[in-house]
């Protein structure tokens, strides 16, 4: 029997995607999925005629690929992980490749490379990010961990990989947990992407008045606009002209307004708070996604909580432009957060990262694909050490020349009483960081005052504390 290229340990969705993605590139296959049944399933239907070998138990599978061997791991983080990594070893070589293309925490990908490091083994964390239609056609993927390893995979990983017009959505990130890492951040920005689109859904329904078929045609014309084109809100113009087939309503108006979670974009809030970067419209995504989930006390609180009764006597086509300015604004300071704390963990990690190739990897294939990636690459090619992405010429214009409309745009949420925490936290990141002087000072002050914790003064050097109670 001929050994196989490639093995796949988990058949789920992604799992199944991302074998059938590698046997198409040329790469034969074994798979293994700890319920056989499913394992049958598999090569009974989608499998069927491929070069693909089924297994039944990790020692048959390990025998059935081609040394050093490739084994994607497709399995759910945390304990499920390491427990399938522990059945593995007694079956592994010296050289061995092991890839975990799972949600990891990084800090878990960082213990998991030094382990198998250590027995002889290589390790891969690799984000992966598309969906199950990218794990099929071309996800980008973030492999961090063992180098080595990583070259031994590029000529598979760079043919499954997403393809765009300046190269396959794939390069080699960082050391140890540097692959998950971005990934997370990577999920922090989508979870601020999603909400400030959803916000805008919000203002263009109950400021507007947009209906679904309105809505559609908004959301399609913004897809055509250098700024706004993107995965999103391609997606987003799709769902508002489905149908329910049973009411014969926009089936988005029936979906209960309590939006899930699995735990990455709360991971890129705690590592932001960790390094001390400022990330407030991801946390307020994250906020959004908790105020959300307690439904049935917020139905409770609506009989009873009233809020203005402003009603919209402005021209809908106007709001509607200015929304769409307020949304791109709001995206870049979205960027420019999580590329900030990309910025920080690389130095703080010794992960030496190259915020225009993430960049560039993040063109196609995953969820925050999008036009203006481009923009974001070009202006850290230019300037490898921008200190943010405000900064950038073009991204300083473009706020400057549209931040009328986004000031605009949240001052009538508010007369309306309608929630844009998302967006006023862009607005609020945008306002502080080109303030020379913030009240800070004041803050100083009190913790001197209450702990002695001492305060550094603007006319001259040293730390100072004072008695305040005494004159001065």
């Amino acid at each position: 029997m001929s050994l196989q290229s490639f093995g796949v340990i988990g058949l789920a969705v992604m799992g199944e995607n991302l074998a059938l993605n590698v046997e198409r590139n040329g790469f034969p296959i074994a798979v293994f999925n700890r319920t056989g049944a499913v394992t049958d399933k598999f090569m009974e239907t989608r499998a069927q005629g491929k070069k693909v070998i089924a297994t039944h138990t990790l020692q048959e599978f390990c025998a059935a690929l081609e040394t050093p061997r490739k084994i994607l791991l497709m399995v759910k983080a945390g304990k499920p992980t390491d427990d399938t990594i522990d059945a593995l070893k007694p079956f592994l070589e010296p050289g061995d490749v092991v890839i975990d293309g799972g949600n990891s925490l990084f800090t878990d990908t960082e213990r998991r490379t030094k382990d198998l490091e250590g027995l002889g083994f290589t390790f891969i964390g690799m984000g992966v990010s598309g969906g199950e239609e990218g794990a099929l056609n071309g996800p980008s993927m973030m492999p961090g961990g063992t180098e080595t390893a990583y070259r031994n995979l590029e000529p598979i990983l760079t043919k499954i990989a997403a393809q765009v017009d300046d190269g396959p959505c794939v390069t080699y990130i960082g050391k140890g947990g540097a692959g998950h890492y971005v990934k997370m951040v990577h999920n922090g920005i989508e979870y601020g992407d999603m909400q400030l689109i959803a916000e805008a859904y919000d203002l263009l329904k109950n400021v507007a008045g947009l209906d679904h078929k309105q809505l559609h045609e908004v959301f399609t014309e913004w897809n055509t606009t250098d700024e706004l084109n993107s995965f999103l809100i391609e997606i987003t113009a799709d769902i508002f002209k489905y149908i329910d087939p049973e009411t014969s309503k926009p089936l988005v108006e029936l979906i209960l307004d309590a939006a899930a979670q699995k735990g990455t974009g709360r991971w890129t809030v705690q590592s932001a708070l960790e390094l001390g970067v400022s990330i407030p419209t991801i946390i307020a995504a994250v906020n959004g996604r908790i105020m959300s989930s307690i439904k049935a006390e917020r139905v409770e609180a609506a009989k009873v909580l009233t809020g203005p009764d402003g009603k919209f006597t402005g021209d809908p086509k106007v709001f509607v432009d200015q929304v769409r300015d307020a949304l791109y604004c709001s995206k870049i300071c979205s960027y420019a957060q999580g590329m900030a704390l990309l910025s920080a963990a690389s130095k703080a990690e010794g992960y030496n990262l190259n915020l225009s190739e993430i960049s560039r990897i993040w063109k196609g294939g995953c969820i925050i694909r999008a036009g203006f990636l481009n923009k974001i690459k070009d202006a850290f090619k230019a300037e490898p050490d921008l200190a943010n992405l405000l900064l950038a010429p073009e991204f300083k214009q473009t706020i400057l020349d549209r931040q009328s409309a986004w000031r605009e745009v949240i001052s009538q949420a508010a007369k309306m009483g309608i929630p844009v925490p998302a967006f006023s936290a862009s607005l609020d990141y945008f306002d502080s960081y080109r303030r020379a002087n913030l009240p800070q000072n004041l803050t100083q002050a009190q913790r001197d005052y209450f702990g002695a914790h001492t305060y550094e003064r603007v006319d001259k050097s040293g730390s100072f504390h004072t008695e305040w109670t005494k004159e001065g």
